[in-house]
């Protein structure tokens, strides 16, 4: 399906790895430019020469730069992050159309032990930082623009051991509903994507923090409908979307991709 994004501009962030990157592939793959930010500098220029060297094997590029992706380090607990992407944005893109704000999951761990610099951190990383750039993008744009938030099934039902998501996640799905409403008639659109467990570096980590990384991915394999994890690829494709124009009444909306495995509505 053609989403409509040749010739249009999006930032990823989160995008150099994972879910982030599995999105910035679609989009540039349906011909969308695209800013890839991530905290590491050399794999956020990798990523982002990857992708535009995918597009170029695929005959894709023409003289707008359509299906090309450009690199950037930062980190969005970093209060000055927020305007920094947006001039880069503004110097790569032909034009601003919309982001995709993911950012790495929280410690995982149970609340007992979670310590307040933990949370402070957390809520500067994961809640603050998406929210403070969605604010600053929406504020500023000439355009109707299409924001998704990449959270977390947590959002509708707590997971063992991630407190620290568990808590923040749901605060900033609400406030992502609230920007729906309040910038709505201005044409733009917010919306959320929560993925469940993806066979993603992040989901790795936390498999080999365990004594039996194997058992402990069978185990969790066992409680999805579909009866495995999710593959980035799958993520990245609803992400695309989202946050296409193909999505055009789509707003304060809350998607679910995780195989079937979360119960709540």
């Amino acid at each position: 399906m053609d989403l409509g994004l040749a010739g249009r501009g999006y930032i990823v962030t989160g995008g150099s790895r994972g879910l982030g990157r599995a999105t910035a592939e679609h989009l540039v793959a349906d011909g969308a430019q695209v800013l890839v930010v991530g905290r590491d500098a050399a794999q956020a220029e990798r990523t982002a020469q990857e992708l535009s060297d995918g597009a170029l094997a695929g005959g894709e590029l023409t003289e707008r730069r359509e299906g090309m992706a450009y690199g950037l380090s930062a980190d969005l607990a970093d209060a000055g992050a927020a305007a920094a992407i947006l001039e880069a944005a503004q110097r790569h893109l032909d034009s601003i159309d919309g982001a995709v704000l993911s950012v790495g999951g929280p410690p995982a761990g149970p609340l007992r032990e979670t310590t307040d610099q933990e949370w402070r951190a957390a809520f500067e990383q994961v809640h603050l930082g998406p929210l403070r750039l969605a604010r600053t993008l929406l504020e500023s744009a000439t355009r109707p623009l299409a924001i998704t938030f990449v959270l977390s099934t947590s959002v509708r039902t707590p997971l063992p051991d991630l407190a620290i998501s568990n808590g923040l996640r749901p605060g900033l799905a609400m406030a992502a509903k609230t920007m729906a409403q309040e910038y709505g008639a201005s044409g733009h659109r917010i919306n959320c994507v929560l993925p469940g467990r993806f066979d993603t570096d992040r989901v790795r980590e936390l498999e080999k923090a365990t004594d039996d990384p194997a058992g402990h991915r069978a185990a969790h394999a066992r409680t999805v409908p579909l009866g495995r994890l999710g593959q980035p690829e799958e993520f990245g494709a609803v992400a695309a979307f989202v946050t296409s124009p193909i999505a055009s009444f789509m707003t304060g909306s809350l998607t679910t991709v995780d195989g079937g495995q979360t119960q709540a509505l």
